[in-house]
């Protein structure tokens, strides 16, 4: 169960935006959250990258200044109309992202900020399915998201958070070992960082230089 309060984040940019800088300030704000997954990654202007379940494309727009080639994928018209106006030289593409119209072996690197907790656990199997999919071989799946805090202050806030913001699936996410699903799916090796307490979880995942896609 959430509140109205949801609905509005959505339908209204500015509302999106303040509980966005709230919500990171724990990690040094919005910026700094955005750029954790990609800490250590090498990106060229060339590599390949696509902004999973991209919404307004905040984060499209910082993928942008390392690579020139980013696809934004999203199911939801009205985020990819925001999108294209925050980051117009990216590539857009309405879709879900369980079902990806993307060839096997097409991106370098697959971004995912603060959307997995949108999903609930069938939907996240496959979409990581797809994920490792469209991976080329050696390629990496870096992700940012809320996790079980630890420190009360943090775990608090967090409850607070979800029980205004979010459904139920982001409880569930919470009760869920994001490496182990990636590992299950054929990712190795995986690596998860937490921060803020606990409360944000950061993740790579390679698809091993020799698999073949959908194992």
């Amino acid at each position: 169960m959430t509140t109205i309060l949801r609905d509005w984040s959505y339908r209204y940019q500015w509302l999106y935006d303040t509980v966005s800088w709230f919500a990171t300030l724990s990690v040094g704000g919005e910026q700094q959250f955005r750029q954790l997954p990609l800490a250590g990654l090498t990106i060229r202007p060339e590599t390949q990258i696509l902004d999973l379940c991209c919404g307004a494309g905040h984060t499209t727009r910082l993928l942008l200044q390392y690579s020139q080639q980013v696809t934004g994928l999203d199911a939801s018209p009205k985020a990819l109309d925001r999108a294209r106006q925050q980051a117009p030289t990216a590539t857009y593409i309405k879709a879900f992202a369980e079902q990806m119209p993307f060839a096997d072996h097409t991106f370098d690197l697959v971004h995912s900020s603060a959307a997995m907790h949108e999903m609930a656990p069938g939907q996240l199997q496959q979409i990581f399915k797809e994920v490792y999919r469209v991976l080329k071989p050696g390629g990496i799946f870096a992700m940012v998201d809320i996790h079980r805090a630890n420190n009360p202050w943090m775990r608090a806030g967090l409850m607070v958070f979800i029980t205004i913001f979010e459904t139920e699936t982001a409880w569930q996410l919470l009760a869920t070992d994001l490496p182990q699903q990636l590992a299950k799916v054929g990712f190795q090796p995986v690596q998860q960082w937490l921060y803020a307490g606990n409360s944000v979880q950061v993740i790579q995942a390679v698809k091993p230089p020799f698999s073949s896609a959908g194992t």
